[in-house]
């Protein structure tokens, strides 16, 4: 890999296209140049490294203060919030350490004034000594609540990877990356969906969004993926995967009728990849239309032209599928989307417009694409997204193209 095209690949263009300025698009549209000043994750670090050492420093004041002000002055609060504070930051010594530090400093201060054997001061003492000790107490049953967010986390981890596992960067030919951001913070999954199933017709893809939250949409998409990879495999035509699907939640809505809730309906985009062809099929069942990103920066959508039903919604009538063929040449990536994309909306509760945003910009490879796509939806809603989000980003290489691997 040569210098130029290393270069490129991280600046998010190709060798010989022109070189935009820092932080725009090569069109009109353009992502907005990221805000001067230091970066968030600095100013994080500061903030935590401050908070960190807040129960030395109250110590300190609190000294001080004892140190500057007339006997019937207290410092009192400052030396109880120290140990509290230290709790949920420090190790079980650490706060332990703390505790003893504010004890021995009251007990010395006292003898230093003479008031140690006054009432008020001797009920100051006990006081922050039975603070220091609670402290410790409290220090334990965070410890253990933190191993066990750690392990519901791991759980959580797994449940994904076995749910949504992450497709090969490339198959068949074509390069891939996906993308899924939990709005919920801390959770890893829910009910959006995607997969990627090679074929002896094509790559298939799938995109979904379940109805609903919770575990209930957990198991519709687990229902969903597992019918999926097997029509995938199975049937001829992509219209035929459809009604697969189709079928699969009817039976698992009845087999579940009057045991537990089954959310009802799926809205899906089903995409086919043939090998060799320069084209893409798309069955839309009432979700948001792909876009179609072309090797020179301009953009189209791919909207359906016949309306459809979501998935698991046969009962209310009968729409015959049928998938439409756009080109698909090289160098152009197919983006695939739920509407947490695009219902993400910014502080003047404007939503977010994909189209507009992307519309000018040249991505070498799907990871890129995603990862700008990611970072600006978040920039966008200032990282309150209102519902999860699930991105898969496709690339027919252009022919003559190195078989080079990419990194996010």
């Amino acid at each position: 890999m040569d210098d130029e095209g290393a270069a490129a690949r991280a600046g998010g263009r190709l060798p010989g296209d022109p070189v935009p300025d820092p932080g725009l698009g090569l069109g009109d549209e353009a992502l907005p140049v990221p805000p001067s000043g230091p970066p968030p994750a600095r100013r994080t670090g500061y903030g935590r490294a401050f908070v960190h050492a807040l129960p030395v420093l109250l110590i300190v004041v609190a000294i001080l203060y004892d140190i500057f002000t007339p006997r019937y002055f207290t410092a009192g609060p400052l030396y109880t919030a120290a140990p509290l504070i230290a709790a949920p930051l420090y190790s079980r010594r650490g706060t332990a350490l703390t505790g003893v530090a504010v004890v021995a400093a009251v007990i010395g201060l006292q003898l230093g004034k003479g008031v140690i054997h006054y009432v008020d001061s001797l009920t100051e003492l006990i006081t922050i000594a039975t603070v220091a000790v609670l402290a410790v107490l409290v220090n334990g049953m965070v410890r253990r609540s933190s191993e066990r967010l750690v392990s519901v986390r791991e759980i959580a981890e797994a449940a994904q990877r076995a749910v949504l596992p992450e497709p090969a960067e490339r198959i068949a030919g074509f390069e891939i990356a996906v993308c899924y951001e939990a709005a919920q913070a801390d959770a890893f999954i829910g009910g959006d969906l995607y997969a990627v199933q090679d074929s002896a017709r094509g790559v298939r893809l799938i995109v979904g969004d379940v109805r609903g939250k919770g575990m209930g949409a957990v198991a519709a998409v687990a229902v969903v993926i597992g019918a999926f990879r097997e029509a995938a495999e199975q049937e001829a035509t992509l219209e035929a995967v459809a009604q697969r699907l189709e079928r699969a939640l009817a039976r698992e809505g009845t087999r579940r009728d009057g045991l537990d809730a089954f959310e009802g309906f799926t809205t899906a985009v089903l995409a086919e990849l043939p090998h060799g062809g320069g084209t893409v099929r798309i069955v839309n069942r009432g979700h948001p239309p792909p876009l179609l990103l072309y090797g020179d920066g301009t953009l189209g959508p791919l909207p359906a032209h016949e309306s459809a039903l979501p998935l698991g919604m046969g009962e209310l009538g009968v729409w015959p599928d049928r998938a439409e063929e756009a080109p698909f040449p090289g160098g152009a990536t197919l983006l695939l989307y739920t509407d947490g994309l695009t219902e993400a909306r910014d502080a003047k509760g404007e939503f977010y417009d994909p189209q507009a945003r992307l519309t000018g910009r040249v991505f070498p490879h799907p990871a890129t694409l995603l990862a700008t796509l990611a970072e600006d939806v978040r920039r966008h809603s200032g990282g309150g997204m209102a519902d999860d989000m699930a991105l898969l980003a496709v690339r027919r290489p252009r022919r003559g193209d190195h078989d080079h691997c990419h990194e996010p």
